[in-house]
């Protein structure tokens, strides 16, 4: 069974576009440079040729991905309100044990995480910890960096 991907709306846009991109115009280019490095002779010492190839390598190894990636998604609700736990595409404030700061996260897949923007995937320790959990509850994550302890303190 194909793994399920979840995509926020974004995410699924910014995605549609690379594959587009790369089936398209950057397939187009590699094959033009390819051509023009089989045409300049002995393939076992063009340094042209070898590194189209792997450039190609790489290339269908991403459409593939991407084909993946968008045959097998899911796509997120973030429009919820008056959510009662985390789940997948929830915003929630959380406050670590002994601090005065709170932290904001949304919920996502993990082809779309990226904590600088406090986007954290649902299989992160404290992304999965989250899950199913409502305001007020205390929660336990074990991270890289140990065990934290915290707080939710809302869910949108």
């Amino acid at each position: 069974m194909a793994e399920i991907h979840y995509l926020t709306a974004e995410g699924l846009a910014k995605l549609q576009a690379e594959f587009a991109n790369l089936k398209g115009p950057m397939r187009e280019e590699l094959a033009k440079r390819l051509r023009h490095a089989i045409q300049q002779g002995d393939l076992s010492e063009n340094a042209d040729y070898i590194q189209a190839k792997e450039e190609q390598g790489f290339l269908e190894g991403r459409i593939l991905e991407l084909a993946d990636i968008l045959g097998n998604y899911q796509l997120i609700d973030e429009t919820s309100t008056g959510r009662q736990r985390v789940d997948i595409g929830a915003t929630v404030t959380i406050r670590f044990k002994g601090e005065t700061y709170e932290e904001t996260y949304q919920i996502v897949g993990p082809k779309e995480a990226n904590p600088a923007k406090q986007r954290i995937s649902h299989e992160s320790p404290i992304g999965s910890a989250l899950l199913g959990h409502a305001k007020g509850d205390e929660i336990k994550a074990t991270t890289p960096h140990g065990v934290e302890e915290f707080i939710i303190v809302s869910i949108e």
